[in-house]
């Protein structure tokens, strides 16, 4: 009779430890998402190639893609030409500013002569007068040719600001990827013809995932940004955890998705909270997954079912 006894309390004993394991409930529910971005063209015209595949890893900077810079090349050659005719004026004037200088420096080399010459009373007066008038004509034509230059250099300085901004459209008319991660969506195709602002794929670093949580105002004192948390998704026999890490509180509260199960907890009101996982490949945008504070047990966790 001792001996049943025994086996029947062991039995109640471990009935009450499965129902507590059951009653067992995570200390935060939510679903993974990451940095979505759109690549849009920047440039008009035909897409000449575009390398990439929904599904392809794709390394920061790398150029996929090419859009028509036919169009630009052409603007930027009749600029260059326009440059160079206005840049041949500038110089025909600069030319005759030189010979002023030249005849400039002469009359200044004279005017000190004659002054000297008048001291010595070898020299009348209007000859020293004569000079001075001359040195102040040349003076005032060499004004003269700058002023008229310099509408010239302005035209100049515009051509090439002109070019500068076709070198510009050029360049991003070469698609170049913004950041390392994996192509979600093309929306385009090769010989499509694109418009500046035109979506042409999304992208999303799936190495890093956040899950989005909300927890309420009870479990705030319990998490901080740094904390390190235990993340569990659903998987064949069990459940798969990973290490992750809280990155942002809300600082305002706000009522409980929709997604949340019952009406009574939609109704409540809970702060947003981000955690940062680190992906092995298994995590997707939009995979549900629970959090569990205190937990450190990483890896693939047996089911229930399996366990009895």
């Amino acid at each position: 009779m001792s001996r049943l006894k025994i086996l029947l309390s062991l039995t109640l004993i471990a009935g009450a430890l499965s129902c507590n394991d059951k009653n067992q409930k995570a200390d935060g529910y939510g679903n993974f998402e990451a940095t979505e971005t759109i690549v849009a063209a920047q440039a008009n015209g035909k897409i000449v190639f575009l390398a990439l595949e929904e599904g392809e890893v794709l390394e920061k900077n790398k150029v996929v893609g090419i859009i028509d810079t036919v169009q630009l090349s052409l603007q930027k050659n009749q600029l260059l030409a326009s440059k160079t005719t206005i840049a041949s004026k500038s110089r025909n004037v600069l030319s005759q500013r030189k010979v002023l200088k030249e005849q400039l420096k002469l009359a200044q080399l004279d005017q000190v002569r004659l002054e000297n010459l008048k001291k010595e009373n070898a020299a009348t007066q209007k000859q020293l007068d004569d000079i001075n008038t001359q040195v102040d004509i040349l003076k005032q034509q060499i004004k003269s040719v700058e002023t008229q230059n310099a509408p010239i250099i302005n035209e100049v300085k515009s051509v090439e600001v002109q070019m500068e901004i076709i070198d510009d459209q050029i360049k991003k008319s070469s698609i170049k990827n913004p950041l390392h991660g994996t192509v979600l969506v093309k929306y385009v195709e090769p010989n499509e013809i694109a418009t500046f602002g035109k979506p042409l794929y999304k992208i999303a670093d799936l190495d890093n995932m956040v899950l989005r949580v909300y927890v309420s105002e009870k479990q705030l004192a319990t998490i901080k940004i740094g904390q390190e948390v235990t993340i569990k998704i659903d998987t064949v026999g069990g459940m798969k955890s990973y290490l992750g890490t809280v990155s942002w509180i809300s600082d305002t509260a706000e009522f409980t998705p929709k997604i949340i199960q019952t009406k009574e907890e939609r109704v409540s009101l809970v702060y947003a909270t981000k955690i940062s996982v680190k992906n092995d490949g298994s995590l997707k945008i939009g995979m549900p997954a629970e959090m569990w504070i205190g937990e450190e047990n990483i890896g693939v966790v047996p089911s229930k079912q399996q366990s009895n």
